[in-house]
This record gives C-alpha cells, sequence and structure tokens, in this order.
C-alpha cells in the first residue's frame, strides 16, 4: 500500500534557492561564487563556495 508519505516524504528542511556571480580576475582564473539567494548581509560573509573554471564538468559526462 502505497501512502502520501511514500511518495513525498516529509522534509526537515526547506530547499535552500541557491544564486550565483562570475568574479572575474584579471591576473587569475575566473570564479563563480554560490550563495544562498535570501542571505542576509552578515550570512553571506561565510555561506559561500567559489569554484574556478577548471572545477566545472559536462552534465552529460557526468550522467
Amino acid at each position: 500500500m502505497n501512502t502520501d508519505a511514500d511518495i513525498h516524504p516529509p522534509a526537515d528542511e526547506p530547499p535552500i534557492e541557491l544564486d550565483h556571480a562570475t568574479i572575474e580576475n584579471e591576473d587569475a582564473p575566473d570564479e563563480c561564487a554560490i550563495f544562498p539567494r535570501e542571505a542576509t548581509e552578515e550570512e553571506l560573509m561565510t555561506n559561500w563556495i567559489t569554484a574556478h573554471d577548471d572545477s566545472f564538468v559536462s552534465l552529460t559526462s557526468m550522467r
């Protein structure tokens, strides 16, 4: 017997929407900063990650 809980398990936390910004560097590879969309100024100081251009892979190659 399937219940609604089997199809849609309860989430402990709501999903976090992310945003990004490209940082163009003259003397280093460009970077992509990824951070929570609704973050406050204070949260942005610690809630972000960056990735350099050689850190990305093709979505097709990961499937």
